[in-house]
């Protein structure tokens, strides 16, 4: 079995809900790694800021500053500087706008204007309306709801030899043209 493969299992296997979010971050995390380290520095895990207060999942640093890779882009186009990964394992709890609202704290203005929220399921309506508010606002904040599928779905695309963060780059373009 492929590593892809393994990995995908693996993700399929997490139970959704309170007793395998622990797997869940843990799987998202080495797939994660495998598809975008490098180009992206290995991830800061469970950050806390100074006063303690907040505490991200995982922060991938972007030192792609010159590169015309996928990272690099985003760097110039969203100052994406430390891509912010949140994972929500929901099951019966709909992820929604207070959920978006947390990422939403933590992208400080040296962290760049990027984040990606990954779900265990499809975030509700009401997330979706507060990512377009966030949008609106003069920071133009972008975050990204990529679900257990698009992360399978680059683990293939890795595994025939072309860029997994395309996918991203897709994303955040269907974010702009679906904005309103």
């Amino acid at each position: 079995m492929s590593k892809a493969s393994d990995l995908a299992d693996r993700l399929s296997s997490c139970p959704a809900g309170a007793n395998g979010w622990k797997e869940f971050e843990d799987v998202c995390i080495e797939i994660l790694r495998y598809l975008f380290v490098p180009p992206l520095a290995e991830p800061k895990l469970q950050p806390r800021t100074f006063s303690g207060i907040d505490r991200r999942d995982a922060v991938f640093p972007n030192r792609n500053f010159n590169a015309s890779n996928t990272w690099g882009h985003l760097l110039q186009e969203l100052g994406a500087r430390m891509v912010l990964f949140e994972f929500k394992n929901y099951d019966i709890t709909e992820i929604g706008k207070e959920e978006v609202n947390q990422t939403r704290n933590y992208m400080t203005e040296p962290m760049g204007r990027l984040a990606i929220m990954v779900c265990s399921k499809t975030p509700n309506k009401a997330a979706r309306t507060k990512r377009n508010t966030m949008f609106s606002s003069p920071e133009k904040r972008v975050v990204l709801f990529v679900t257990k599928e698009d992360l399978k779905e680059m683990l293939f695309i890795k595994e025939r030899g072309d860029d997994p963060a395309d996918l991203i780059v897709d994303l955040v373009e269907w974010f702009y043209l679906q904005h309103e």
